[in-house]
């Protein structure tokens, strides 16, 4: 990725982490409210967020580029901030956290399995999945403090898949043309896989949170799209991006 682009990237995190201290966090004496169901798709999806990002960071280092390994550290305080604000809204509902879930430590497995790259598209995978669990818990919940944890979680998510689409543009274009599709193909099956275990584990709580197992499935394999056409669509000259709309990623 152009280090000018890296750059830009550790300006956006470091103005998204100001204005989070400047607001502060939610008023958490006001108690949640949380169903059965949806309390423990929380639970999950909290341990999925509690990671100190030390294997992604040293890949990050090893890529050679300061202002990168600078964004992923702000990246990775930004998903550490997840677990917390997650964690806080368990504790107001009167509800514990998990010590770990078997989807956490697969995920964490098949990151860790090569470089760099693999790291990102295993890690896009879960990106994706959490954008569409987020808009559900923001949209499907009656509870005040529930929405407005997610919406905070889910605005940043929407900047970190383009974050990584970013750094994976450049990545697969080191590879064979040929490839390219082939990998990003793959990536779609797994995608499809984890959407489906999400949408089996948490089916009670999705269809209290309103998409139900089927639509949720459809609406993340109907958002890969978009994160597939950004990855592969060559980076526009200089002259050229000025004049162009953003990519969907």
């Amino acid at each position: 990725m152009p280090a000018a682009d890296n750059a830009r990237w550790v300006i956006r995190f470091e103005d998204e982490r100001a204005r989070r201290d400047a607001l502060g966090d939610p008023d958490w004496s006001r108690g949640a409210t949380l169903h059965p169901a949806v309390r423990a798709g929380v639970q999950r999806f909290q341990v999925g967020e509690d990671g100190d990002g030390t294997n992604l960071i040293a890949k990050a280092d090893r890529a050679g580029d300061p202002d990168y390994a600078r964004a992923v550290r702000l990246f990775v305080a930004e998903e550490q901030n997840h677990a917390r604000l997650l964690a806080r809204l368990l504790a107001a509902a009167g509800a514990p956290t998990l010590s770990g879930h078997w989807s956490d430590a697969v995920f964490v497995r098949l990151r860790r399995l090569l470089g760099l790259r693999t790291e990102l598209l295993v890690l896009m995978v879960a990106e994706v999945v959490a954008l569409r669990y987020y808009r559900a818990l923001r949209d499907g919940t009656t509870d005040p403090l529930t929405t407005e944890v997610a919406a905070r979680i889910l605005a940043d998510e929407e900047r970190h898949v383009p974050f990584h689409c970013d750094r994976l543009r450049t990545s697969l274009a080191g590879l064979p043309r040929p490839l390219r599709r082939p990998v990003m193909a793959l990536w779609r099956l797994l995608l499809l896989a984890a959407a489906v275990v999400v949408a089996a584990g948490h089916g009670r709580a999705l269809r209290r949170l309103g998409p139900g197992r089927r639509r949720f499935v459809a609406d993340v394999l109907a958002s890969s799209a978009d994160v597939v056409t950004a990855v592969l669509t060559p980076r526009p000259a200089p002259d050229a991006a000025r004049g162009a709309g953003r990519t969907p990623c």
